[in-house]
């Protein structure tokens, strides 16, 4: 890629290189749209060991589901992997500029942002260190991880009792915290120590808490996106973001009528084909 502008603009960027983003490159190029994906190789799950509630792949690595995933990309001559992140993006007269973090810049028709959502715990000392492994969010990737054993549950009022509904047919105990009252989390071997305000101590193989997602990228901001309360990006259902011409995939974007996104790798790579796809018919109206 030149300093300069390309005089031939692509169909599409993606920017992201997780499983939305990745999606989204193959349908383009399965439909030979010259398409160009940015990967900063930051990632939401990289503290996870194993991927789960993935068919064909369950327990499968992130990582070595991304390079599967790039190698099938390999086979598509319209695609190009570029492993630097985008610095901006702006609309321009048939599409837009974007500018990377190696101050190159492109021309393309249309955006699909697949930038991913950052995980902000409760401030307790020891959490972070533990994410992904003994701490996690989502019964429904990690809850089995778990069967029979004793989990702690940091939150209150109904997505507490909510979450410890879904692990009670699955692990042998079930203790829902205020996450005010928990002043450190340690690791003692394959157990997690909870200390609390009062002094007491309780243990438990695993931790689930509720974090809050932010925006991983500035873009979809920059570009003037809607969004919405719980802070992702507003699409309709067939990937559409409030711009036209720029599409948004993955647990960054959700449409109104849902509280949240989905997170999860089958609704990313699902939303990445859809909004891949949309970008084909796009530039055809």
């Amino acid at each position: 890629m030149s300093k300069s502008s390309s005089p031939s603009p692509y169909h599409a960027v993606v920017v992201g290189g997780g499983p939305a983003g990745l999606q989204a490159a193959l349908t383009l190029g399965r439909m030979h749209r010259r398409t160009a994906l940015f990967d900063s190789g930051e990632y939401r799950n990289a503290t996870a060991g194993h991927a789960h509630n993935l068919i064909t792949n369950d327990g499968r690595p992130p990582a070595e589901l991304r390079a599967i995933a790039r190698d099938e990309l390999g086979a598509y001559d319209a695609v190009e992997l570029h492993d630097v992140g985008v610095s901006s993006i702006r609309p321009v007269e048939e599409g837009f500029a974007v500018v990377t973090a190696h101050s190159e810049t492109l021309h393309t028709r249309t955006i699909v942002l697949a930038t991913g959502m950052r995980d902000v715990l409760p401030a307790i000392p020891g959490l972070a260190q533990e994410w992904g492994r003994g701490v996690a969010q989502c019964p429904f990737c990690h809850g089995h991880e778990f069967r029979g054993l004793p989990v702690a549950v940091l939150g209150e009022g109904q997505h507490a009792d909510m979450i410890r509904g879904m692990l009670a047919p699955i692990v042998s105990a079930v203790t829902v915290l205020d996450p005010a009252r928990v002043t450190r989390v340690d690791r003692r071997g394959d157990l997690m120590a909870l200390s609390l305000a009062d002094g007491i101590e309780v243990q438990a193989s695993g931790i689930f808490v509720a974090a809050t997602g932010t925006q991983r990228s500035p873009l979809a901001a920059q570009l003037g996106c809607r969004m919405l309360e719980s802070g992702c990006v507003e699409i309709d259902a067939f990937g559409l973001t409030s711009v036209p011409g720029v599409f948004a995939a993955g647990d960054m974007a959700h449409v109104a009528a849902l509280p949240n996104a989905m997170v999860s790798l089958a609704a990313a790579i699902a939303s990445g084909q859809m909004a891949g796809a949309t970008s084909v018919r796009h530039s055809l109206s």
